[in-house]
């Protein structure tokens, strides 16, 4: 066996030797949470991650989010046990898991690759962890046929992993994990190898999968549409390190530091540099060219006066208006249509400003435009350690 089959025959056995043989009324295990304490991985002489606490609920779809060698993926094969951790405990369900063997764990991992047995069918892929554990027929058709149908498999049952798409490979894939019936479900960038159709689809698959089970789910990826969409909470990952642990509306609002700022949104936030100061009693952003009131602001302590600091505001908070008189102008640099929106970027003094406009009002690249944002809609950080104001 290559790597990966034999990282693939580990998953299959992964929470199904244990694994309760009447289900209950949902036909699942119960969802179990994971608490993560003190989490340090060294592989080498390369700490990859140290000292990380996670606490994942039971029943939650959280995300890990992050670029590439941010350690995500490496969180997740320690939660699996398929990577030994240096320091610090693993918890699954209240039970201490640390050293468990991954087949102990009552996990099931869904790889980046399908890692599908091709000499076998559909139906045996599905089947195969429960067959080489001993379950009983009866309850292997039970759960083959319930994995089928809710992933719409029932017509592809027969056929070899090479007369499927792309797709449907992936849904066997994820297919592999329901039959077990685990506690934990774990995803390790399951959608990245297929195309824009085919990841729409089925990250819409996974999401309405995931209210039907009401499962434990814990997802890695790069791609923040993924984690914006699917996550009940995500974790936005840098250096081993966790940046931002929330619900997608609140870090995607209000995010911890610069670098959950610029990593989240398309076209990335706005910045700004300038200083915090006081002007008629009240705080204001000033550059060199601009100057904002930030009295409705919510500091998170009283702001200090002439603080070097950094603007922030989405795309979708500039408003732009052509042909009409405002203090804040700027040349037009580029227009990028989106279908049902547009990006216009604007030149202000050398910085570049992106606002997702939907209007209609015609607008070429060289014109002038005013802009404006509200400064109960931006966010502030102190230039000097990139933290929230």
């Amino acid at each position: 066996m290559t790597n990966l089959a034999n990282m693939t025959a580990v998953a299959e056995a992964a929470g199904v030797a244990n694994a309760p043989e009447v289900a209950d009324a949902a036909g699942l295990t119960h969802p179990a949470n994971v608490a993560v304490r003190n989490l340090t991985i060294r592989l080498g002489a390369n700490t990859v991650i140290e000292n990380l606490d996670l606490d994942v609920r039971a029943g939650e779809f959280v995300v890990l989010l992050g670029p590439s060698g941010c350690g995500k993926s490496t969180l997740l094969h320690s939660i699996a046990g398929l990577i030994d951790v240096t320091d610090g405990s693993i918890e699954i369900a209240g039970e201490d898991m640390t050293w468990a063997d991954p087949k102990d764990r009552r996990i099931a991992l869904v790889f980046q690759s399908y890692a599908l047995y091709p000499t076998m069918s559909v139906e045996r892929n599905l089947s195969f962890a429960l067959r080489i554990n001993g379950t009983p027929k009866a309850e292997i058709a039970r759960r083959v046929a319930r994995a089928s149908e809710m992933l719409q498999l029932g017509p592809l049952l027969k056929r070899k992993p090479a007369q499927l798409s792309g797709g449907q490979r992936q849904r066997v894939a994820i297919g592999r994990a329901i039959v077990r019936e685990a506690d934990v479900f774990l995803f390790d960038e399951p959608l990245s190898n297929l195309d824009a159709k085919l990841r729409t689809e089925l990250r819409r698959e996974l999401k309405q999968l995931h209210q039907r089970l009401g499962a434990t789910m814990i997802y890695v990826t790069h791609d923040q549409v993924e984690a914006m969409t699917l996550a009940t909470r995500m974790a936005v990952m840098r250096g081993g390190v966790i940046q931002q642990f929330g619900t997608p509306a609140e870090v995607y609002a209000r995010p911890d530091n610069l670098f959950v700022a610029t990593f989240l949104g398309s076209p990335a936030m706005n910045l700004l540099k300038g200083t915090l100061e006081s002007r008629d009693g009240a705080p204001h952003f000033r550059s060199a060219h601009l100057r904002l009131d930030v009295s409705a602001y919510p500091f998170k302590s009283a702001p200090a006066d002439s603080l070097p600091c950094v603007l922030g505001v989405r795309a979708e908070d500039v408003r732009v208006r052509m042909g009409e008189a405002a203090s804040e102008r700027a040349k037009v640099s580029l227009v990028e249509p989106m279908g049902n929106h547009r990006v216009i970027w604007l030149d202000y003094h050398g910085a570049q400003i992106a606002s997702i406009d939907q209007t209609k009002t015609p607008v070429a690249v060289g014109d002038t435009a005013a802009f404006s944002f509200d400064g109960a809609h931006v966010s502030l950080f102190d230039e000097a350690d990139g933290t929230r104001l």
